[in-house]
């Protein structure tokens, strides 16, 4: 039987209602020295702020969803306002707080709000992990790593739980834990800063840090990739040895599509045109992309990328990846060493779903 994994869930009441900022110190302010520092500034009147600037340098507007989807986000950030305000200092809550605001594209907004809780619990991981996160969204690769590389530390030793799904998937069943989804991200903020090295070793750890179909192959999509853009071809097969075609995934479908190919069983025109779009497409032409690059086919790659760069979904982290491979002149295997070495994965503890 596997380990039980501890849940912490927070309280939300069943009424929500709006909830303005009222501390001076709170959030609002945070999110004002926030943008000044990243060099957003003050849009013109009656234009709204870039959340970010892209890898290439253009600015990023936060998406406008279809306004059902916007509705029902607002609705449940107001749930998480409504549960946050009798206690501003309950960590549970900042995070609701800050997961809700960044699903309505206001990273920056988001990134305030898991500082004042970083303020609050300097030693609370799960918020180095969000605020980490969404410095990814922004692009500020650094203080993503860092932030990542604290959450790492912290939870060294310590049991691992599920981290609950904002966006539930058909199941119902979160595939992902705290450790797994800290050792993810700093693998993809070292894997953006080109760190192919440093990013083998977090995703290691991420696909060790839990056992269901979902993680091995997200994880296992980028290590593969991570892992021959280090030299490192035979550990690289490796990871494809352990992906059977029928594998029973929830989520990460184009996941599993690309491993596929990367074996030999899928063809790579197919998966581009069956694509859908938003985040899952783009990693899909993302990966597509890497392995055209991988094989020698370098002029398909660019232009895979620059066909995604001009798509909208700019907070996907295949948007992302397709914007770190166009920066620059040439498209190459070129690897630029960042962070500190990493720890051999075996040393984590290993949690089951």
């Amino acid at each position: 039987m596997p380990p039980r994994i501890v849940s912490r869930r927070p309280r939300i009441p069943l009424r929500a209602r709006r909830v303005g900022w009222r501390r001076s110190r709170g959030p609002v302010a945070l999110l004002a020295l926030a943008l000044a520092a990243s060099g957003c500034g003050s849009p013109p009147p009656g234009e709204p702020a870039p959340e970010a600037t892209s890898l290439l340098g253009r600015p990023l507007f936060a998406p406008v969803p279809a306004e059902d989807t916007r509705v029902r986000m607002e609705a449940d950030l107001a749930e998480a306002r409504a549960a946050w305000e009798p206690d501003r200092t309950d960590a549970d809550r900042i995070i609701w707080l800050g997961r809700r605001t960044a699903y309505l594209g206001r990273y920056r907004e988001a990134i305030a709000i898991y500082t004042t809780g970083i303020e609050q619990h300097p030693d609370d991981a799960r918020l180095y992990r969000h605020r980490g996160h969404r410095y990814i969204t922004v692009r500020e690769l650094d203080r993503a790593i860092a932030d990542l590389e604290r959450a790492a530390a912290l939870v060294a030793g310590q049991p691992d739980q599920v981290e609950p799904d904002g966006q539930p998937n058909a199941r119902g069943i979160p595939t992902s834990t705290l450790h797994s989804n800290i050792w993810y991200h700093l693998a993809l903020a070292r894997y953006l800063s080109r760190n192919f090295a440093g990013a083998a070793g977090a995703w290691s750890a991420a696909r060790a840090a839990v056992d269901n179909p979902d993680n091995l192959v997200a994880a296992g999509s980028w290590l593969y990739l991570s892992l021959r853009r280090s030299g490192r071809d035979a550990d690289a097969a490796a990871v494809l040895d352990a992906i059977p075609a029928d594998l029973d995934v929830i989520e990460n479908t184009s996941y599993h599509s690309l491993l596929l190919l990367y074996k030999g069983e899928r063809e790579a025109d197919e998966l581009v045109r069956s694509a859908a779009e938003g985040a899952s497409g783009s990693a899909v032409r993302y990966g597509v992309g890497a392995w055209l690059l991988l094989e020698g086919r370098d002029e398909e790659a660019r232009r895979i990328w620059q066909d995604m760069i001009e798509q909208p979904d700019w907070a996907s982290f295949g948007h992302i990846a397709a914007e770190a491979e166009l920066k620059g002149s040439e498209v190459g295997l070129r690897e630029t060493p960042r962070g500190s070495p990493m720890p051999d994965p075996r040393s984590f503890p290993q949690t089951d779903l």
